[in-house]
């Protein structure tokens, strides 16, 4: 009988169940969308019950579009977005609130009180104040939610991020543990001893009984008893590290970027923290057995999420995928600069205050050149982060792996080599997120035998490399740069 590894990859969007086999191969695939809610600009919100009832459904249905029994599962591998906060209560399980998404921004006023305390968190946590992270967000809810500090003093809630979540209900309330790659985005955790730093939480007012137990990316967490006594949930990491580790970025310097909602670059640093001058974060890749990898983190907080703005806000196009054609149906923009600051602007700059802008316009511009110039922000932000690390790190990066949704469109990834003057590696399994987590569970269980074994099952599909003229390049990145000045004036 043919055992498959369970990976949930629970993203801000929609969540996936995805069955992986013994080389590293996609067998089946669900999906059902997950809805964010958006009450004041700049918030974003979504419903933890919801998310729940989504893993259920993708799980369910997977092992009926495979007809297979839980029998048939090895062990259960989750990865998630990370950052986004979930605070329930103890007894009931209920979330007392809707969740805060990672991409929120209603914390801000918050974060601002701790700007003197920013030197000492980022040694800390290897993280920049920004309500990006998940302690300010928590530090909300404890004081916008009538009587949350006093019943999390009391030890009455618990709180962690999706991973927490999900494990809590998988297990039936028995189990509330997180990794230590979605713990050390929390801005709670000491990433040098990887436990929760009680100086950090009394800072931000968060009682450490709230918070999960930190174990690591690959270790047994227990038995998912909602759904089979015998099947363990072997693997949890947060989505941008499960990527890291789905791409198999073992040794120092191996990079990969995903292009989801945001786009997240992140390169392998070993095991010694190394501390960012120019905006990037630190962060824990992943610890594996009792060695910690850590990572240097860049973060673009809207990627294909731009595609999705022109699509159901802008009405430009009915499909994401129509963005391909009508950008290489015109040979440029025009002169079009589009900076998709909806929700501040992320690495190097971490602009909370920044919103979006469009530059450039003229009577000739048409949809085309508005649609080619969003898929271009998605390439220059993303050099923006690449620049930072060849910088910080100096190290050149021949080669970047890249994942997620938006690779299938071709002529952003090639625009992104050109534009970055390297080699865009497409893997042939683009699901390197949920890869990433059948992985790590699968190295617990012994389904997958080392990291050697992964490596070798690791595959390119496409390989776009640099066409255009390195003058044009510059040309063109100036110009992306003089429009990010401008926009970050007007606030």
């Amino acid at each position: 009988m043919e055992k498959y590894i369970l990976a949930i990859d629970q993203g801000t969007t929609s969540t996936r169940a995805t069955l992986i086999n013994k080389d590293g191969v996609v067998v089946n695939m669900t999906q059902e969308e997950v809805l964010c809610s958006f009450p004041h600009s700049g918030w974003v919100e979504t419903d933890a019950l919801n998310i729940w009832v989504s893993v259920i459904n993708v799980t369910n249905e997977l092992l009926v579009k495979q007809n297979i029994s839980w029998d048939n599962i090895d062990s259960i591998g989750i990865t998630n977005q990370r950052e986004t906060v979930v605070v329930w209560d103890k007894k009931t399980g209920m979330p007392i609130c809707p969740a805060i998404v990672w991409q929120s921004r209603q914390s801000a006023d918050i974060c601002d009180r701790y700007e003197a305390q920013k030197d000492f968190i980022h040694k800390k946590t290897g993280l920049l104040i920004n309500p990006y992270f998940s302690a300010s967000k928590i530090r909300f809810i404890l004081e916008n939610v009538k009587g949350a500090q006093e019943r999390a003093d009391k030890g009455e809630l618990l709180c962690g991020t999706i991973d927490s979540w999900i494990i809590f209900r998988m297990t039936k309330g028995k189990i509330h543990a997180t990794d230590v790659s979605n713990a050390s985005r929390t801005m709670l955790l000491n990433i040098k001893t990887l436990e929760w730093d009680k100086e950090l939480c009394d800072l931000f007012k968060v009682p450490v009984k709230m918070l999960p137990k930190v174990l690591p990316s690959s270790h047994d967490y227990g038995a998912a008893t909602f759904f089979n006594k015998d099947v363990h949930i072997h693997g949890v990491a947060g989505d941008q590290q499960s990527a890291l580790f789905g791409q198999a970025c073992f040794d120092v310097g191996e990079s990969k970027n995903t292009y989801g909602t945001g786009c997240f670059m992140l390169m392998n640093i070993g095991d010694k923290v190394t501390y960012s001058d120019s905006g990037l974060l630190t962060t824990v890749a992943w610890k594996v057995d009792s060695k910690v990898t850590y990572a240097l983190e860049g973060s673009v907080f809207i990627g294909g999420a731009v595609v999705q703005w022109l699509r159901d806000k802008m009405k430009l196009i009915a499909h994401s995928a129509d963005s391909e054609e009508l950008a290489i149906s015109c040979r440029d923009t025009h002169g079009v600069y589009i900076v998709p600051a909806f929700v501040g602007l992320g690495t190097p700059y971490w602009d909370d205050d920044a919103r979006g802008a469009v530059f450039g316009l003229t009577r000739n511009t048409d949809n085309r050149h508005f649609v080619r110039a969003a898929l271009e922000s998605i390439a220059y932000q993303c050099k923006d982060v690449f620049e930072v690390m060849k910088k910080e790190t100096g190290l050149n990066i021949p080669t970047l792996k890249v994942d997620g949704g938006a690779t299938a469109n071709n002529f952003l990834m090639q625009f992104q080599s050109d534009i970055l003057d390297t080699k865009i590696d497409l893997p042939s399994c683009l699901q390197t997120t949920a890869l990433g987590a059948a992985f790590l569970a699968g190295l617990s269980s012994g389904y997958f035998k080392n990291l050697n074994h992964i490596k070798s099952i690791h595959r390119c599909e496409k390989l776009f490399v640099p066409k255009m003229g390195k003058t044009e390049a510059d040309k063109l990145y100036d110009g992306w740069k003089k429009a990010v000045e401008v926009t970050r004036m007007f606030k």
